[in-house]
């Protein structure tokens, strides 16, 4: 694969940031997912993770946001002040909602919190995904073997995220992987991720000059792409998040060349 355009030192931080969301979702206990999956709604394209009922340990979610808090400064300690700032303004009331607006991928609530607590846009979405994804993971792990495939526009199944992450597998086998929550699903290999379009004319692939094991599959009826990436060829496979960072560049190449990640579902009569 070619060389990430993503720094080595940002590559160890989000490696880092992967290992605790790993360690956190292993402390969890599996009862605390309820699915109550709803066919209609499922079929509708409504996340899985919406109709389940996830007993979330507030105090467990602000202390993990100390933790990456720390970690931020241990990598950068330029960041302290600004991180500190947040001891005071993170409170239970304000925990949870940023666990309702970190789930429904609301980056104006976002905006505007950091607007008004004098704080970098970036960091109250950052630290309230980063905590969050540990419980997304959970339930994905618990309703994995019931995600057999996905509503063409509606993103993965479980969380909603947009679909951008393919790997090719056993036999040549295309799998989506969700980089948010690690659920995955077979999927056809002539097929749109985005709008379910499936005429060998209008797919397509961009091969990337020097890219052995990647390639972009694109829709030229709503320009959507998926990143295709053969993981056979790999040593060492990594994690979705991981492989999903250290293949930004193929983003980039995507949307300069017009295509975007995020398009329309399959029309329906």
């Amino acid at each position: 694969m070619k060389k990430s355009v993503v720094s080595k030192e940002y590559q160890n931080l989000q490696k880092k940031i992967v290992k605790l969301q790993e360690q956190w979702k292993q402390s969890l206990n599996r009862e605390i997912i309820q699915p109550k999956l709803d066919k209609a709604a499922i079929e509708a394209g409504v996340p899985a993770a919406a109709l389940t009922t996830i007993d979330f340990d507030i105090t467990l979610f602000i202390q993990w946001i100390d933790e990456i808090k720390r970690l931020l400064i241990e990598n950068n300690g330029e960041l302290e002040q600004k991180l500190t700032k947040l001891d005071s303004l993170l409170n239970e009331e304000t925990a949870i909602r940023w666990i309702d607006e970190a789930f429904a991928f609301n980056e104006i609530y976002f905006k505007k919190y950091a607007e008004e607590n004098g704080l970098e846009e970036w960091v109250p979405q950052f630290l309230a995904e980063t905590a969050l994804r540990p419980f997304l993971q959970l339930t994905a792990e618990v309703l994995q073997e019931q995600i057999t495939e996905a509503v063409p526009g509606a993103g993965c199944p479980v969380c909603g995220e947009p679909v951008r992450l393919a790997q090719l597998e056993e036999n040549g086998k295309k799998v989506i992987h969700c980089p948010r929550c690690q659920a995955h699903w077979p999927e056809k290999r002539i097929m749109c991720s985005h709008c379910g379009n499936n005429d060998h004319n209008e797919i397509k692939y961009l091969k990337i000059e020097g890219e052995a094991t990647s390639q972009l599959q694109v829709c030229e009826k709503c320009h959507g792409y998926v990143k295709v990436i053969d993981t056979r060829q790999f040593i060492s496979k990594p994690s979705s998040a991981m492989l999903d960072l250290n293949t930004i560049h193929l983003d980039f190449i995507a949307q300069e060349n017009g295509y975007k990640a995020l398009a329309g579902k399959a029309e329906t009569n």
